[in-house]
């Protein structure tokens, strides 16, 4: 396994952040210093600022579906009594795969893998995700052709995408971006306030019937469609 995968196999971070950790000598491979691009065998000893890594085998790779209420904020910082990993209190090492603000709930992935993370996360992967959004007054066509054509926020627009009324205040978008509380923004922008904003898909994986503060493990086959859809065939990239 090349080495700047293997780290990242281990969670401690992405195989971009490996290799700068590689090129700024603070990896070393059996107590020497680490060479971009070389393989990692089982036996090779492999540390991180003078902390072992420990690559995780494919089969024991954690993918977790939580349903995050809201109040509960996407850190790990223990600092903060609300964060999710002290919620969840899993008994591994786990991270959230991307964020929902503290006021939004819904689908939230966690993972121990920093290559799944990454490939799910990125923006330029593309990745379907899908809110059910509620607002403070009604909507019309119009304001749904806004939210599918783009937004103009502060900074920039907003890329297509669909949205369909499913009641009288409430629409289901799918973006496939992922800029700082985008939706709220985006319906501020049109004089709108969200009052309710939940996310019930990212990619093929839906929230379903799964309860508000629950957690359940991805299934076999949710988890074998994830790694060919990431291009990760039986988890490896």
């Amino acid at each position: 396994m090349r080495i700047n995968r293997y780290i990242a196999s281990s969670g401690h971070c992405s195989r971009r952040r490996a290799d700068q950790l590689i090129e700024e000598g603070r990896v070393m491979v059996n107590g020497e210093k680490a060479q971009m691009g070389m393989t990692i065998k089982k036996s090779d000893r492999v540390t991180v600022d003078g902390k072992d890594i420990v690559a995780i085998p494919d089969d024991e790779r954690v993918v977790l579906v939580f349903h995050k209420p809201a109040g509960i904020t996407c850190t790990s910082d223990p600092k903060r009594r609300d964060n999710i990993i002290d919620y969840i209190d899993y008994h591994k090492r786990i991270f959230t795969v991307g964020r929902l603000d503290r006021d939004s709930r819904g689908l939230i992935l966690l993972t121990d893998d920093g290559i799944l993370a990454h490939r799910i996360m990125h923006s330029s992967f593309g990745h379907e995700k899908e809110y059910r959004v509620t607002v403070d007054r009604p909507i019309d066509e119009s304001f749904l052709n806004n939210m599918r054509e783009g937004v103009m926020l502060e900074d920039q627009m907003t890329l297509p995408a669909r949205a369909w009324q499913t009641a009288e205040r409430t629409f289901h978008l799918v973006i496939s971006q992922g800029l700082n509380r985008q939706i709220r923004r985006m319906c501020e922008a049109l004089g709108f306030e969200v009052i309710d904003l939940l996310r019930v898909r990212v990619m093929h994986i839906t929230l379903g019937s799964q309860k508000e503060g629950e957690l359940r493990e991805l299934s076999p086959k949710e988890k074998q469609e994830l790694f060919k859809n990431l291009g990760m065939e039986d988890g490896r990239p």
